[in-house]
């Protein structure tokens, strides 16, 4: 064990240490939190240009609906001109919409025609514009009496709230939307951390054998206790990483939703009185700290760093008898593409079975050891019963123990082999050795 440690120190402080590392830590959350709020940055900007929309209305019904907004001015064209015709006399005219017939008995007697693509604004505001005219039109053909009036009092929407009782009898509000967002970021975290670091088993171990530095320390080191270091090292940057990754995140995007909430208050502002839209913000508020209160934050993050253990152990013995099989990044295609497909099952299996937690693909996906790191991450905020928990940890690190033994024994020999690509046949025959 004490040499074991001391790889486990070396591999760590080599590893953090290296400004890669550094640069990457510091930067990532800027990127994500980039990722975040820059979209919304760009979409509050308003675009200065103006497309100017011209009316060619053959009916003399439908051209005064239209009214100008931000970003199109709307006029009326010639309506006994061709369109042709008037394309070509009027210059700086973006798009021609030509009604041709009454929408009503024809609603296919309309049309929009650009030389360029037409923007989906331009075509949801005519649809919409032309929709609630015909609606209107429709509903008076009716001669029904107060029937504006009679749909407006008909329609009853309902938004249903969910409670949890807790083990005490509290209850609290809930959300399956919640619970399935926060089992989809723990899954991602899994197979990003679990690829991303598996990957730098493989690629240290191939650099360490290509540099010939295993052939001096495997006379004082036996193979298991190098590559067990390795793993443990590197698996430990990992968990450093992500750790100050969360705090780094959380600081930006409290940062940067103070900065657009404060943004959106005033927006809101402008819509409605301050009154009203404090009121709103405060409520939308306190209803989701109530739901996050629901969630037994500490319980998931204890079982996604057993989860992650577990998953990164076996996958990265993998990767690490990857590594010591070939010489060079181009033979490793034909070993690590099968694991590869099992991630990205995985993955997928996580995905959906966040619609459904307790289906048949969740169900079982959560026992095989595979798959199971990615998967109950999802199912855990649903409150599974503990039993599943357990089943999946016992299977999961039982394979990861017996994973270790079989990579360790292909590790101890590919470690020393040079110049020749093995073949699965060749690879369980160092099984007898």
């Amino acid at each position: 064990m004490k040499k074991i440690a001391i790889i486990i120190k070396r591999e760590y402080l080599y590893r953090v240490s290296k400004k890669s590392f550094i640069i990457l830590t510091l930067f990532a959350p800027l990127i994500f939190s980039a990722l975040v709020f820059v979209p919304l940055w760009l979409a509050s900007i308003k675009s200065s240009d103006i497309y100017n929309v011209a009316i060619v209305d053959r009916t003399g019904k439908y051209a005064s609906l239209f009214k100008d907004t931000d970003m199109f001015h709307f006029q009326n064209a010639t309506q006994i001109e061709s369109l042709d015709s008037q394309k070509e006399r009027r210059s700086g005219i973006f798009a021609f919409l030509e009604i041709t017939d009454d929408l009503l008995d024809n609603p296919e007697a309309v049309a929009l025609y650009s030389e360029k693509q037409i923007p989906a604004d331009l075509t949801r505001e005519v649809n919409q514009t032309l929709s609630r005219y015909l609606e209107n039109e429709k509903r008076l053909s009716f001669n029904i009496p107060n029937l504006d009036e009679i749909i407006k009092n008909s329609r009853v929407q309902i938004n249903v709230p969910t409670i949890k009782w807790g083990k005490d009898g509290t209850a609290s509000a809930s959300s399956a939307g919640i619970a399935m967002t926060i089992g989809l970021v723990f899954t991602f975290i899994i197979y990003m951390f679990i690829l991303m670091y598996g990957a730098m088993v493989m690629q240290g171990v191939m650099e360490e054998k290509t540099n010939r530095i295993f052939e001096v320390m495997v006379s004082s080191v036996r193979p298991f206790d190098l590559m067990m270091g390795k793993i443990t090292g590197i698996g430990l940057v990992g968990i450093t990483q992500l750790l100050i990754w969360c705090i780094l995140t959380m600081l930006l995007v409290s940062t940067g939703g103070i900065f657009f909430g404060a943004g959106a208050v005033q927006q809101a502002s402008a819509m409605q009185t301050g009154l009203q839209a404090g009121m709103t913000e405060m409520h939308a508020a306190k209803s989701l700290f109530s739901m996050l209160d629901s969630f037994n934050f500490v319980e998931i993050g204890i079982y996604f760093v057993l989860f992650f253990i577990g998953g990164y152990i076996m996958y990265a013995s993998f990767f690490a008898a990857v590594g010591s099989a070939i010489d060079n990044p181009e033979d490793s295609q034909q070993f690590v593409t099968p694991m590869m497909l099992f991630m990205v099952f995985a993955l997928y299996a996580g995905i959906y079975s966040g619609q459904n937690p307790d289906g048949p693909l969740a169900f079982w996906c959560s026992f095989i050891p595979f798959t199971s790191p990615m998967v109950m991450m999802v199912r855990i905020p649903y409150e599974i019963p503990f039993w599943q928990i357990l089943i999946s940890l016992v299977l999961l690190f039982a394979s990861a123990v017996f994973f270790v033994w079989v990579s360790a024994k292909i590790y101890r020999v590919g470690i020393l082999m040079y110049g020749k690509k093995p073949n699965i046949k060749e690879i369980i025959r160092w099984f007898k050795y």
